[in-house]
């Protein structure tokens, strides 16, 4: 691509902050509420028009566990936005913890109520757009909205963007894929349905494509729908008459090209009203009328950038169980990978299979360090990009673990910015493991270093 020198001129600056949080889904919705409650003055930067991510703009249907079948560990604000979502819904049962159905308009009154009450302020329609760094210190970050480039300072930042944009543009090194930077994990296009039969809905066939009586598969045997990939299919109902669909794969699309986005969103769209058509013909007691409502505004991204970061949590991690010193939460999502296209296993028993499921209260921990971008002093990272193997991303990129890992990042970017002259290193993990279970957080005794 050829280059262009862009004039130097003179931007407003507001350096007024002590957090900066980039991105404002889970992780950033709680990284911010965190940091505000503890005395930080915050700030919320998010490029579209509500907060949420994928579980509002993506329409993600459903939670993933909040529980190790025991009890529930993803507790804190996790655990307040939880029940703020099932007191809103009234056909879901008041102690449901796992696969509970996410009303997306409801949630994203939950996030903006979550992050304002907090403190914390929001600037919804603002693009990161560029991140000045000055030897191992974020300096200041450019943003775009209406009111043009603006340049922003604060003594800590937070990167909640899901592609580690602001650390990778302030020179952190990343992974991306495997490790040859192939293979991202496909990305999915949601939708919603509406006018459906319940009854016919809940007493029919399996909806789940794993099942082998569920009309997916005889959607891809006849042949009529070519946009409908595969048998990944998983829904749930979201409201009256209405079924929210996380359905069908995008494969080579990478979040951070917006060419390959703006052409999967082209192809969802139609895959959607593919899967409408489907439906109707292979199950029409549910939804013979069945309407397409609305497909995500948003891409559901599974995976991009991974920071490397003062350490990298690993598959032995997983299967170990491992407990850490510094652990700021616990995980017991299995290894949710959706594989590349060549690698698609053609049974669901083959894809179980490589899942790796825990049993019953078993769960692991991720240590503050996988937070920390090596390098870069003034700055955190939490959600799907933290410092991990590939394959153990396909675990902690669900929403619940986001969630508490961007309260622990919240909090202890407040600590640093307050207490400990911005650098994010000094603050102490114990100081920072005991302000997290004094908040309600799920934190074992864990082995001393």
């Amino acid at each position: 691509m050829k280059s262009y020198q862009f004039p130097a001129h003179d931007l407003p600056l507001d350096d007024s902050w002590d957090v900066i949080v980039a991105g404002g889904g889970p992780a950033g919705c709680t990284a911010a509420a965190a940091a505000a409650r503890e005395g930080a003055k915050t700030l919320l930067i998010e490029s579209t028009g509500s907060l949420g991510g994928m579980g509002t703009s993506a329409l993600v249907p459903a939670w993933c566990p909040f529980s190790d079948k025991e009890k529930m560990i993803y507790r804190g604000l996790g655990e307040k936005i939880l029940k703020e979502c099932i007191a809103g819904s009234p056909h879901v049962k008041k102690d449901a913890l796992d696969w509970v159905p996410i009303s997306p308009e409801l949630l994203k009154r939950i996030y903006d109520d979550l992050v304002t009450s907090s403190g914390a302020r929001v600037l919804f329609q603002t693009q990161l757009s560029a991140v000045q760094r000055r030897d191992d210190q974020i300096n200041t970050i450019v943003v775009t909205n209406k009111s043009g480039l603006t340049a922003y300072r604060a003594k800590v930042f937070v990167d909640c963007t899901g592609d580690a944009d602001l650390c990778a543009w302030a020179g952190v090194e990343f992974h991306k894929g495997n490790e040859k930077g192939e293979k991202l994990m496909p990305a999915t296009h949601c939708f919603t349905l509406t006018n459906v039969d319940e009854y016919a809905f809940q007493h029919g066939p399996s909806m789940f494509g794993g099942h082998a009586d569920c009309p997916v598969h005889a959607i891809i045997k006849s042949g009529r729908y070519p946009l409908i990939p595969d048998a990944h299919l998983c829904c749930i109902i979201v409201g009256p008459r209405t079924v929210g669909f996380n359905a069908g794969h995008l494969w080579n699309i990478d979040n951070t090209k917006p060419e390959t986005v703006s052409a999967a969103l082209i192809e969802g769209r139609k895959m959607a009203e593919q899967y409408r058509a489907a439906l109707a013909e292979f199950h029409p007691k549910a939804f013979g009328n069945a309407y397409l409502v609305m497909t995500g505004s948003l891409m559901g991204i599974r995976e991009t950038r991974r920071i490397v970061g003062e350490y990298e949590l690993t598959l032995d991690d997983y299967l170990q169980r491992r407990s850490f010193p510094d652990e700021i939460c616990r995980n017991s999502y299995f290894i949710d990978v959706h594989w590349a296209k060549e690698e698609v296993a053609t049974k669901f028993e083959d894809w179980e299979a490589r899942c790796m499921h825990y049993g019953k209260g078993e769960s692991h921990g991720i240590p503050y360090r996988c937070l920390v971008p090596k390098g870069l002093d003034n700055a955190l990272v939490a959600g799907r990009s933290i410092s991990c193997e590939q394959i153990v991303q396909g675990s902690v990129r669900v929403m619940p673990v986001c969630l508490a890992m961007g309260e622990a990042a919240g909090m202890a970017a407040a600590m640093a910015a307050t207490s400990y002259k911005s650098r994010v290193r000094n603050v102490p993990v114990d100081l920072l493991r005991a302000r997290l279970l004094k908040m309600g957080a799920y934190l074992p005794e864990v082995p001393a270093s």
